[in-house]
């Protein structure tokens, strides 16, 4: 049976966490966990996590960091902390369920599928058939974003910052997270950027695969804000400055 541990970066969530949406949460098919990291909470969200933990200690983790280093840096520190439960997957999920946990068993028919993928990110794609509930200006302002990160990349990829994503652990995942990243607002992006670094443009192309998502909605509460956008240029170039021989 697959194992997975899906990290869950939180912070000031105590009354946002859909905390009965993880309870109920089972899939036969794996034995699925989860990591959640307090990223120095000024509200009740610890008291929140040790209640999950102690009502399920194996299925419901936590982790504490003492002072706020944003969400790259939870995500960081979940990962690194969960590889050391050495799963088969590693990943990261929003604290909000924009995207519902039910969309999991298609991420890891995907790895069962296609065992050459490594990663696998969700894409907010608006088809017939599907629920992606966006607000309109987010999804003008993402789509001139997404055109201006795949143009840094060298890939054609449609949705980097979707907040749901799956790793196959090996060295080469492990090494993306081994360093504090650059970017704050879509470090995201540099995951992609480190692993093209290591793994060669043409050959990470063969190995991330973006699965469009049968259902995402803005949640309210949301802490991206109107100045984002500017401060995720800023992370782009950064990227391209660090990154940017890889291609």
């Amino acid at each position: 049976m697959v194992h997975v541990v899906i990290v869950v970066p939180c912070y000031n969530e105590e009354r946002r966490l859909p905390v009965q949406a993880f309870r109920d949460f089972q899939f036969p098919g794996a034995r699925v966990e989860f990591c959640f990291v307090d990223d120095g909470s000024r509200d009740g969200t610890w008291s929140v996590l040790q209640s999950l933990n102690a009502a399920d200690p194996e299925r419901f983790r936590i982790l504490k960091l003492e002072r706020n280093g944003g969400k790259a840096e939870a995500v960081r520190q979940g990962i690194l902390h969960a590889a050391g439960q050495h799963p088969d997957l590693v990943g990261f999920w929003d604290a909000d369920l924009a995207t519902p946990l039910d969309e999991i068993p298609l991420f890891l028919d995907v790895f069962r599928e296609r065992p050459e993928m490594e990663m696998v990110f969700a894409s907010r794609v608006r088809l017939l058939g599907r629920e992606i509930s966006r607000r309109r200006g987010r999804h003008y302002i993402g789509r001139v974003g997404a055109t201006l990160i795949s143009a840094s990349l060298g890939l054609a990829i449609y949705d980097t910052q979707c907040g749901a994503k799956l790793f196959r652990l090996n060295d080469d995942i492990r090494s993306v997270f081994d360093t504090p990243f650059l970017a704050r607002w879509i470090f995201d992006v540099e995951i992609i950027a480190r692993y093209v670094r290591r793994r060669g443009r043409d050959e990470a192309a063969r190995r991330i695969y973006e699965l469009p998502i049968r259902k995402w909605q803005d949640v309210k509460g949301s802490k991206v804000g109107s100045l984002d956008f500017i401060r995720a240029l800023r992370d782009l170039w950064r990227i391209r400055r660090a990154y940017g021989k890889a291609r």
